[in-house]
């Protein structure tokens, strides 16, 4: 890694970090009790150009490649210490880069600058209530009528889905089933026939996540982002950037609970000595620590390749799309370790609300099956690798 990306990684993760330590982390409890954040975040967030980081620069963004953002998530996990806020604060990262790469100019014009200048929030809607990770079996229609289109059906668990002002749709326009008929429409947020139901969780507590209800909704046929027919290939396509964005939260949220963990161990005292006196104790942070820098290690390295592949002009090379898969197990995998030992190191505090521990605890499983279960992640990965 050359000498200017590196200060310009070490710049970014401090920008990031303080942000994190003064504007989200003292608040996240209050938020997570009121079942969201406020909406002058976004500007905030925009002001420092976190909202626009590796978008392009006529559209209001920052260009900027996966081995630069990688601290900055990674920092806002750490230090924000809420998944809730960064998936909701952030749900125009996997909203609105299909916008980016496929819609008309005037649209993208239309759309992407007031979202990354925090006025606007964008969202997806991929998963349905009779199916998650299968897509190519959705059931939203949208049957074209003159210049619009009129959308039927439902989307579930959505990011941000009760005030998206766009929301980036999965819908079929083509006959009968699988992946061949699927198109990517953008929905606008007050559009008739649209409605909401706010959905209650385990975690991301101050995260707006909502069913989507589209009845007879009419959308404009510019909002058609590329061809009909195909959608299937930009949801397999803008999954990349989500996995490494989730391995990269999952690697922050991990060493958030060292964090707590260790400072606990270093005050606690039990039975006439701190609890890192304790072998057990200590045992439990090396291996923390030893799983943390496998994951960082790996992330690093998938960054990299990343990198070069887009300057090679190759966005979904097999072995790249496999690492990122397993990438992604292993990062989540390791914040489940951690917010479990972390628990166990803390004890009955660690069964409290407001404690960094007990909050991850709860999110680490939404994180293993958003964006791709585990399962799912083998399967793909074996396919990818030739092996099946």
């Amino acid at each position: 890694m050359d000498a200017e990306l590196q200060a310009d990684r070490a710049a970014l993760a401090d920008t990031v970090r303080r942000f994190a330590e003064s504007e989200i982390a003292p608040n996240v409890q209050a938020w997570d009790d009121a079942g969201e954040f406020p909406r002058a975040l976004y500007a905030r967030a925009a002001e420092l150009g976190l909202l626009g980081l590796g978008y392009p620069e006529e559209l209001g963004g920052t260009p900027a490649s996966y081995s630069l953002k990688l601290p900055a998530w990674v920092a806002l996990a750490r230090h924000g210490k809420s998944g809730g806020v960064l998936a909701s604060l952030f749900s125009h990262n996997i909203g609105l880069p299909p916008v980016v790469l496929h819609a008309s100019d005037a649209v993208r014009r239309e759309v992407v600058p007031p979202v990354l200048r925090g006025e606007k929030i964008a969202a997806l809607a991929i998963t349905e209530p009779g199916g998650g990770s299968d897509v190519a079996a959705l059931r939203t229609t949208a049957r074209r009528d003159g210049d619009h289109y009129v959308v039927n059906g439902e989307k579930t668990f959505i990011t941000s889905g009760m005030r998206a002002d766009w929301i980036t749709v999965a819908v079929r326009t083509g006959e009968g089933r699988g992946a061949g008929g699927i198109s990517m429409l953008l929905v606008p947020g007050d559009a008739v026939g649209l409605t909401r139901t706010r959905l209650s969780k385990m975690g991301w507590l101050c995260s707006d996540t909502a069913t989507l209800h589209f009845d007879n909704v009419r959308v404009p046929a510019r909002y058609l982002l590329g061809n009909e027919g195909e959608g299937f290939r930009m949801i397999m396509g803008n999954f990349n950037g989500e996995r490494i964005g989730l391995a990269a939260g999952a690697l922050g949220f991990s060493q958030a609970c060292l964090d707590e963990a260790l400072a606990w161990a270093r005050e606690r005292k039990a039975f006439g000595a701190p609890l890192i006196g304790h072998q057990a104790v200590r045992h439990k942070l090396v291996d923390m620590q030893m799983r943390i820098a496998s994951a960082e290690a790996w992330i690093e390295a998938v960054s990299a390749q990343g990198d070069a592949l887009e300057a090679a002009g190759c966005h979904n090379a097999p072995e790249w799309v496999a690492q990122i898969c397993m990438l992604k197990n292993h990062a989540t995998q390791t914040m489940q370790f951690c917010a479990d030992q972390a628990v166990q190191i803390l004890g009955g505090m660690g069964f409290m609300r407001g404690t960094v521990s007990e909050r991850i605890y709860r999110e680490v499983k939404v994180m293993m099956i958003g964006g791709g279960a585990e399962e799912v992640m083998k399967e793909l990965a074996a396919k990818q690798l030739g092996w099946l």
